[in-house]
């Protein structure tokens, strides 16, 4: 830090610093700069300094070093008050209400000097005539901590009824104190009536909406709006994370992650703060964070994740039971020093209750990556043998169980008879009677089953058991179905085919002779059916008419033995309506796509029509990605939406998260970003749950983002985008997938103040689509980056970034772009070295451009009244500029030059609007208008007032409600300006 030599030089330094991150770096500097306030021996100097270093402790982890900057102002005040001017005489007396809240803080500050305080506070506002309005709302602060509701609700009402003044809080902050109080007592839909202008924008300031965005989410959560609530996070989060003095919100947030199954989430906001763990310049928010890290730890515990490895206090590992412990240990000793010193054991009851909440919302997807732990099972606790017989149902039930759900196709027969093979085992195969052979064959065929493609060999293990019972149909059968999962495991087909020949040819030579069913029947046909269109599935190119023709010949030779032989078997429906979708698949591929769709649709109608939903709905999926292909977007969503509804909870999560994307892509094409939005995010949250997140989550992310922007949800798009593109590769997703999410979030931290950030984001997206063959995007990117660097008062990399933007344009032929460039840097010229001469230079290079490519183009009148109207803002904006720039001219005959070229662009602007007539009305009445008062400036009143009155009638036949407000504030303005002009004196010499 260079040395201070004057009081400007102070406050230009102290200025600077409170510009820096809060933390202990700002504050040491902060006392550096008290140094040398003092050096320059002038009180205010030293006065200002106590102030600055104030602030900046207060709005830092270090608040307990507040008390004795504050107690010198104090003394400062008392002896000498005529070195305080008005400024600090005001903040002298807004820093009563910090060190109030703060001593209330630091459990060492006995509650008795609280009290007094609060008395000395109420004197001296007093004295100083304040109204009362913040002295009760501190004392509500007492009474709230120390958990003594009848005082707090008489200082709560005392409080509102006191007159707002100089000294009151900010409306955010009073309504984040009040809604909070709200919410405290169980009132949480008034806590969000009063946090709503804050919510909705009315109200902010520094640590607003902030704390009331964290202060929300549990309400919200409790109300069961949990749309609300994971907005709130996402926008929230965002808000508090750079502030080093918002632990307490920060907690906030980790609470919403433990009580939404967002336990990983919770942990990686615990990594990114480790020293909110140990810092203890403020012990209220160390309590409220310890305790929600107690909450989280101790959920991870009942999950099964006792032993998991969490973040925690630096210097050694943790795992999640030893943290818990030892943060509940923490937060209840701190909670007890506050208790010691209030005399009530409210801090520990409220600490307490804090950490054995329940969740709220078994899993709230939030749109960001942050993969679930998996829970690890807790051994099952011993049970006595007649409790086990009297809980678990007997062999036989389970057998009868079984079979019903085996019979009827349900997704749940697997697993019935795998705990009918459990039962079995555990009771040796006495308790309720042996397994007899046809037991055993179907459990070893469920088995194969629930084995897939590597269950070829207990196939045939079942086609014994089925021999050994004398249900050769059945045996045929099994042998038949080891044969297809022999191909999905990788066989040749062929080999396959040839395996089921033998069972085929027995099959049908059985059912002639009597000595099998249908079903048996149908079961080998549909084996050797699904192996010809595994043949059908693995060729390559075009394919050969015979393979199409020898798959379609058993699926009809399967639909013959079937079709009016079904009865109320679902088996044998199930089998009809598989076989349509077969021939569906096999019209596609064939080229027939309408057939296709119309077989699909039936397939799903018989299995829906059997009772058996579950498989309809791998068939709608395929409906909806035909109906895509045929232009039908209304019977795609409609095919989407059944699919996952019939798919229900027999979906696996990969196959979900697909199903929600493709709608969330249908639905947006028709503009419903909204639902959209909400389809992407179930999509990414299906895909973090099948172990897709840096692939298929990725890309749902990426989609979610998008429709996020496109609703102007700006906070939660930046954090979406944000975990995307930790998962986004060029390579997986490709490169425009990439570029197109930096784009985004470039445009969602331009919209939040972050310009920097907004710049750097749109310069790697340039540097990618730079090398792309169509150079379009890489000129907007370049375009869009330089204006972010101009926001972020990069003036001379913004100058750069818009001549290489101007270059691109220039290439491609786009006037618009190169021109509008060209004015950018005009603007910024003023505020550079080059100055007015070389913002002049720019802006009349820009209508050149204008002017030329005008010349040049005859034959588009569309582009050529484009052009036209880039003319006349061009001429607006250089008229402006001369105006600007007059400003800062040294005497009165530069100025009155300077005006005078401004007024000249100016007319040259409403002429060229003129030309295009009612279609540029409120751009030549804008330009009217500045000519205007330029014409008042120059002393001209009579032809200012001629420019109100054409403006005027511009708009005499105005429909108002058909305008935006446009009309009216130019009608406005003109009769504002036509006033002033009837009422100033004739200076032109006319």
């Amino acid at each position: 830090m260079s040395e201070i030599r004057d009081f400007d030089a102070l406050r230009r330094a102290m200025a600077e610093n409170g510009e820096q991150p809060e933390g202990p770096a700002r504050n040491a500097r902060a006392e550096r700069l008290l140094a040398e306030a003092e050096k320059l021996n002038i009180p205010l100097a030293v006065i200002e300094a106590l102030g600055h270093q104030l602030k900046v402790y207060n709005y830092s982890s270090e608040k307990d070093k507040m008390f004795v900057p504050f107690a010198r102002l104090l003394r400062m005040w008392d002896e000498r008050p005529g070195d305080f001017d008005d400024y600090e005489t005001h903040a002298l007396h807004w820093v009563f209400k910090w060190m109030s809240a703060g001593m209330l803080d630091q459990p060492h500050v006995p509650l008795a000097s609280v009290e007094k305080w609060l008395g000395e506070m109420e004197h001296r506002y007093r004295l100083a005539g304040h109204s009362e309005r913040a002295v009760r709302s501190a004392e509500f602060s007492v009474a709230a901590h120390v958990g003594d509701v009848p005082r707090a609700e008489r200082a709560f009402a005392a409080w509102l009824a006191a007159d707002r003044d100089a000294m009151a809080d900010c409306h955010a902050c009073e309504l984040h104190r009040q809604g909070w109080w709200q919410a405290e007592r169980g009132r949480d839909e008034e806590a969000l009536a009063l946090w709503a202008p804050v919510l909705e924008g009315e109200y902010a300031c520094a640590h607003e909406p902030h704390t009331v965005l964290a202060s929300s989410l549990v309400p919200l959560l409790r109300l069961g709006r949990l749309e609300e609530a994971r907005a709130h996070h996402l926008r929230g989060l965002r808000l508090v994370r750079p502030m080093e003095s918002m632990r307490g919100a920060y907690a906030d947030h980790v609470e919403f992650c433990a009580l939404t199954g967002n336990e990983a989430r919770g942990l990686e906001l615990l990594a990114e703060r480790p020293s909110y763990f140990t810092d203890d310049g403020h012990p209220r928010s160390k309590l409220e964070f310890l305790s929600v890290v107690v909450l989280l730890t101790e959920r991870l515990a009942g999950l099964g994740l006792g032993g998991q490895r969490v973040p925690g206090p630096a210097g050694r590992e943790w795992t999640a039971g030893e943290l818990a412990a030892h943060a509940r240990a923490e937060a209840l000793a701190l909670a007890a020093r506050f208790d010691e010193r209030n005399g009530t054991e409210y801090v520990s009851g409220r600490a307490r209750a804090r950490m054995e909440q329940r969740p709220l919302a078994e899993r709230l997807p939030l749109g960001v990556r942050a993969v679930r732990p998996a829970a690890v099972s807790a051994p099952a606790p011993a049970v006595a043998p007649e409790a086990a017989e009297a809980a678990e149902p007997e062999l036989p039930e389970l057998i009868a169980e079984a079979r019903r759900l085996s019979d009827t196709l349900r997704p749940e027969a697997v697993e019935a008879w795998a705990a009918v093979a459990r039962a079995a085992e555990g009771a040796d195969g006495v308790a309720g009677g042996e397994l007899d052979a046809r037991d055993r064959a179907e459990i070893a065929e469920h088995e194969a089953i629930a084995l897939g493609p590597q269950g070829a060999e207990t196939f045939e293990r079942a086609a014994e058991l089925y021999a050994e019972a004398d249900d050769p149909g059945e045996a045929l059968a099994a042998r038949a179905r080891g044969a297809y999962v022999r191909a999905l495991a990788g066989d040749d087909v062929g080999k396959a085919l040839a395996a089921v020949a033998g069972p085929y040819d027995d099959v049908l030579a059985l059912y002639a002779e009597g000595g099998t069913q249908v079903r048996q029947a149908a079961g080998v046909l549909m084996a050797r059916a699904r192996i010809l269109m595994r043949r059908v599935h693995e060729a390559d190119g075009p394919m050969a008419e015979t393979v199409l023709g020898e798959a379609e010949a058993a699926v009809r030779e399967l639909l013959a033995l079937v079709e009016g032989r079904t009865g109320d078997d679902v088996r044998l429906t199930a089998r009809v309506a598989e076989g349509q979708a077969m021939l569906g698949e096999l019209a596609t591929h064939a080229g027939d796509v309408e057939a296709g769709a119309r077989l699909f649709a039936r397939a799903a109608a018989e299995f829906t029509g059997a009772g058996l939903p579950w498989f309809a709905c791998e068939y709608e999926a395929r409906l909806a990605g035909l109906a895509h292909h045929l232009g039908d977007m209304a019977e795609a969503e409609r095919a989407l939406r059944a699919a996952l509804e019939h798919g229900g909870s027999a979906l696996e999560p990969v196959g979900r998260a697909q199903l929600h994307l493709q709608l969330a892509e249908v639905v947006g094409e028709r503009g419903q970003a909204a639902e959209a939005a909400e389809h992407a995010l179930e999509a990414a949250h299906w895909a973090d749950e099948a172990g897709e997140g840096p692939t298929f989550g990725a890309w749902a992310r990426h989609q979610l983002g998008g429709y996020l922007v496109r609703l102007g949800r700006w906070a939660e798009a930046a954090e979406v985008l944000e975990s995307a593109l930790a998962d986004l590769r060029a390579e997986t997703h490709g490169d425009g997938a990439v570029v197109q999410t930096q784009w985004w979030l470039g445009d969602c931290l331009s919209e939040l103040g972050e310009h920097r950030d907004a710049a750097e984001r749109r310069l790697q997206a340039a540097e990618i689509a730079r090398h792309w063959p169509e150079q379009h995007d890489h000129a907007t990117l370049a375009h869009l980056a330089a204006e972010s660097l101009g926001q972020a008062g990069l003036h001379e990399e913004a100058d750069r970034a818009y001549a290489r933007a101007g270059e691109l344009w220039r290439a491609l032929g786009n006037v618009h772009g190169l021109v509008r460039s060209l004015r950018a840097r005009a603007w910024l010229a003023l505020r550079t070295e080059d100055g007015t001469a070389g913002a002049r230079a720019l802006m009349a290079g820009a209508v050149e451009e204008c002017v030329d490519a005008l010349a040049v183009t005859e034959e588009d009148e569309e582009a050529r009244l484009r052009l036209v109207a880039e003319l006349g803002h061009t001429h607006r904006q250089f008229g402006d500029l001369l105006a600007r720039s007059a400003a800062e001219d040294a005497d009165d005959d530069s100025i009155r030059e300077a005006l005078e070229e401004a007024l000249s662009q100016m007319a040259e602007a409403v002429a060229v609007f003129v030309a295009l007539d009612g279609d540029a009305v409120h751009a030549r009445t804008g330009a009217e208008l500045a000519a205007g008062w330029l014409e008042t400036d120059l002393g001209r009143p009579v032809e200012a007032a001629a420019r109100a009155r054409a403006v005027l009638r511009a708009y005499a036949d105005a429909d108002d409600e058909e305008d935006d407000g446009t009309a009216e504030g130019r009608r406005a303005e003109a009769e504002q300006l036509l006033q002033v002009a009837l009422e100033q004196p004739d200076e032109s010499g006319a």
